[in-house]
């Protein structure tokens, strides 16, 4: 029977969800649904000063946004501790760990001989072989693993290749603090192994632990999980991304008007690549993943190709599912509220829904389809920005006159009649098109550019259409 794969996405909670975690519970959820097996999520919420209530809400939102969910509850670390001080019981008595009792100073003094030595500063195994017996009174002992320090560790990593660390290298590491803590490491090591995971996908700057978390594998006699080391994703500088490149958090990425089909799709092709393709619809994916297409070069991010790739999920969402991500949006935009206000009165969903086609077609972001839709729920008279002012002049304003006459003779208020009455009059006064739709367009919406007029007109409806162009007419 094959194995059932297990994969778990481990983030310590920080108040957000860092783009970078977002990629990695991207890759471990693509490759368990891939092979038809589960993703776990456990908080690594040890830390009791950062790990709030609403740093862990946090993450769950950024997941939640992505669409990227996980079998059974969260597990938190922390309820864990009681079972990782047993483990550890349990090594003392093998003999696969001990008690040292060095303190602080003689600690520094050990990694201070070691620099004038031109040694790695680590610890030099002094209460390795010594009766606890020995400890001065009431001294608080950390608990050690009783490394090997012959022969290698070796990671056999699916992204990064055969890794070989050679164990005089890996020191006696701290497994337990002397209050009774879990170290991160040890922590992380029974929990893969009571969760049942198979796999360990995360970022390549964990591989230096990967060396020491074998080692508390092996000495417990337990199996290692499969390890996959990603690349990082770097700024378009090449830098390690950073809040410094902007947006590093998953809700940013969201205020700014991005979609999540869009993110997935970015994201995974960060590191990973299926071909020439660069558009993949979410099935496409999970039956395309593998670790054996992930690369080992750090992987750029690219804010142009990300807006493309949004404005290509804009375009291609329907409309009444876009409208859901847009007001998912304004839920967390600045002045999202009085938008969200004004479409849960009276028609307003069905205005816009009538109007995304045209709105969607030039915006490549949430952000620029609320700019675009905003002449939706201004109020007369309008605010007109400078574009505008200048297009309606005296000469606009005869025009605007005379469409006024024209489209209040339409009885069938939609683009297709609109448009026949609209050219039929530059016709008729041999204007270009242009000089007449352009004081139309300023008059609707109170811009210089907007969605096309007749997308316009057939939005607004034709009592405030006929009375934004009155309010224009000379």
């Amino acid at each position: 029977m094959a194995q059932d794969i297990v994969t778990r996405f481990a983030p310590s909670p920080t108040g957000f969800l860092h783009i970078g975690g977002a990629r990695t519970a991207l890759f471990n959820w693509l490759f368990a649904k891939h092979a038809g097996g589960r993703m776990l999520l456990r908080i690594e919420d040890t830390d009791r000063a950062r790990s709030t209530q609403e740093a862990v809400d946090a993450l769950i939102d950024g997941l939640t946004w992505l669409g990227l969910d996980w079998d059974g509850d969260p597990i938190s670390q922390f309820s864990r501790v009681d079972r990782h001080r047993e483990v550890v019981e349990q090594m003392l008595a093998d003999g696969t760990a001990y008690r040292c009792y060095s303190t602080p100073e003689e600690l520094d003094a050990m990694r201070e001989k070691a620099r004038a030595e031109g040694r790695p500063p680590r610890y030099d195994g002094t209460w390795r072989d010594r009766d606890a017996s020995e400890a001065p009174a009431g001294a608080a002992a950390v608990i050690r693993i009783k490394a090997p320090r012959e022969g290698d560790t070796v990671v056999d990593d699916m992204v990064q290749g055969r890794v070989v660390i050679p164990n005089k290298d890996l020191d006696d590491f701290v497994l337990m603090r002397s209050d009774g803590t879990p170290t991160y490491m040890h922590a992380v090591v029974v929990d893969d192994h009571d969760m049942g995971i198979t796999h360990i996908i995360r970022g390549v700057d964990h591989l230096t632990n990967a060396a020491r978390q074998t080692l508390i594998f092996k000495a417990l006699g337990w199996d290692v999980p499969a390890m996959a080391h990603i690349p990082l994703i770097h700024g378009p500088d090449g830098a390690k991304l950073s809040k410094r490149h902007g947006a590093t958090g998953a809700e940013a990425y969201r205020a700014m008007g991005y979609l999540p089909q869009a993110m997935r799709n970015y994201l995974a092709r960060l590191g990973w690549s299926h071909g020439d393709d660069e558009i993949m619809a979410l099935d496409d994916m999970i039956k395309w993943f593998g670790m054996d297409a992930v690369g080992q070069s750090a992987a750029r991010f690219d804010f142009k190709k990300l807006e493309n790739l949004n404005g290509h999920y804009m375009r291609s969402t329907p409309d009444p599912e876009l409208l859901d991500h847009w007001k998912i949006y304004l839920g967390h935009a600045e002045n999202g509220d009085a938008v969200l206000s004004w479409l849960a009165a009276g028609d307003h969903e069905n205005v816009a829904l009538a109007a995304l086609p045209g709105l969607k077609e030039r915006a490549k972001t949430l952000v620029e389809l609320t700019e675009s839709a905003s002449y939706l729920w201004r109020q007369r008279p309008l605010d007109t920005d400078e574009k505008a002012k200048k297009i309606l002049d005296a000469d606009a304003g005869t025009i605007l006159g005379d469409l006024h006459g024209v489209l209040s003779a339409v009885n069938d208020w939609t683009a297709e009649p609109l448009e026949a009455a609209v050219k039929g009059y530059a016709e008729d006064k041999e204007l270009k098109l242009g000089k007449v739709a352009q004081p139309l367009r300023a008059a609707l919406t109170g811009r210089g550019t907007s969605p096309g007029i007749y997308d316009v007109l057939t939005a607004l409806g034709r009592e405030e259409s006929l009375a934004r162009i009155q309010d224009q007419a000379a």
